[in-house]
């Protein structure tokens, strides 16, 4: 395994690239987050539902920061919203600072509304997020091609992979996170811990990968031919053949309750395999660190051990988890004008995943490389 090397996640759907234009734009990108649960109306702590336009969430506290005298460590938040485009969200602050942000104004970013509530906001108090993506330059024969995919994706689901954003500008967060593990030191004690779940993150998406190569080779190839590359005997592969959904689930690997729930090891593949496909249960791949619930035998150990063994060493130095592998669209609206040339899109996500993912799946092209001109 090369260590250093981001590798790019595999597609799920066969189809050549679209070549469409997309800008993570206030106009053409906008993203509406969606609270867990309802706010309490009582409490010591205020919650700001904020517009933000090109704005980062950090950026936002900031100024918020700035305008109230409240210190940075004293807001909470549910998650990090995109810098480019159009962005709603949630943010907490003590209450007794309400008044300063009375007559709060800013050319970037608006207070629509607050409520009271019990306690502060922690990463991931969300359900997730609704997005609208508007894309350009789309001819009617590539519009087709877009519905068709996107279609597809509604009824399949789509491999979960983290996003580019969460690489950084240079892609280069996972071999800094590698280096730390390693021993370098930095003083930044929450970049550290961004750049090492980078790590985390880079090796989540390369099992995906190879899951989804998988799942191809299962699916394309003969018996003869799966036997050769993965070493697998005859009735395993025919357990596999016999799963009709494009991702194949492995006996022995981690799956979880969808979309919240705990983990379990799948012993009895055909009704884990019906569950799956029912939207009651999804695979999950490691997020390596200590504690963190592992796959115990098969392919699915192999696989495994294939791509993380050279991350084992630091295993004790990272908090370990999993996430789902296969996620599901939800809320989707689509909608063509032919004579603007614009496609819209819009769905909901759970939390974690990454509407750019999606976008790359429909398009075959790498947003990153449009986006950043790379």
């Amino acid at each position: 395994m090369e260590e250093n090397i981001i590798f790019k996640p595999l597609y799920t759907l066969k189809h050549s690239p679209i070549n469409v234009y997309f800008s993570k734009n206030s106009n053409d990108f906008v993203v509406r987050e969606k609270p867990l649960y309802e706010f309490s109306g009582k409490g010591e702590h205020l919650i700001l539902h904020i517009q933000k336009k090109d704005l980062s969430t950090s950026e936002a506290l900031r100024i918020l920061s700035e305008q109230s005298g409240v210190k940075m460590k004293d807001f909470g938040y549910s998650g990090l919203k995109d810098k480019q485009g159009l962005t709603f969200q949630y943010i907490s602050m003590p209450k007794k600072f309400e008044e300063s942000l009375r007559n709060f104004k800013h050319d970037k970013m608006k207070i629509l509304g607050s409520f009271c509530h019990d306690n502060k906001l922690r990463i991931g108090h969300l359900k997730g997020n609704s997005f609208f993506i508007r894309l350009k330059k789309v001819s009617k024969v590539d519009a087709l091609k877009i519905e068709q995919a996107f279609k597809n994706i509604q009824e399949q689901g789509f491999a979960n992979y983290f996003g580019y954003q969460r690489f950084g500008k240079f892609q280069d967060n996972f071999s800094q996170g590698l280096e730390i593990l390693k021993g370098k030191k930095i003083k930044n004690k929450k970049m550290q811990e961004f750049l090492i779940s980078a790590f985390q993150s880079e090796l989540f998406n390369r099992y995906l990968s190879k899951r989804v190569e998988l799942s191809h080779f299962i699916n394309d190839f003969s018996e003869k031919e799966i036997k050769q590359i993965y070493g697998l005997e005859k009735e395993e592969i025919k357990s596999l053949k016999n799963q009709k959904q494009f991702f194949k689930l492995l006996k022995g690997e981690v799956l979880g309750h969808y979309p919240f729930g705990k983990c379990f090891i799948c012993e009895d593949l055909s009704s884990e395999v019906e569950r799956f496909n029912q939207k009651d249960i999804s695979a999950m791949a490691l997020l390596i660190g200590s504690k963190a619930y592992e796959a115990n035998k098969g392919l699915a150990k192999k696989l495994e051990d294939e791509i993380f063994s050279f991350a084992y060493e630091f295993k004790d130095k990272m908090q370990g988890s999993r996430r789902f592998m296969w996620s599901y669209l939800q809320d989707c609206k689509s909608h063509y004008d032919e004579e603007k040339a614009h496609f819209t899109l819009e769905f909901f996500l759970q939390k974690g995943s990454y509407a750019t993912v999606v976008l790359e799946e429909i398009l075959h092209t790498d947003i990153f490389e449009q986006t950043h001109n790379v």
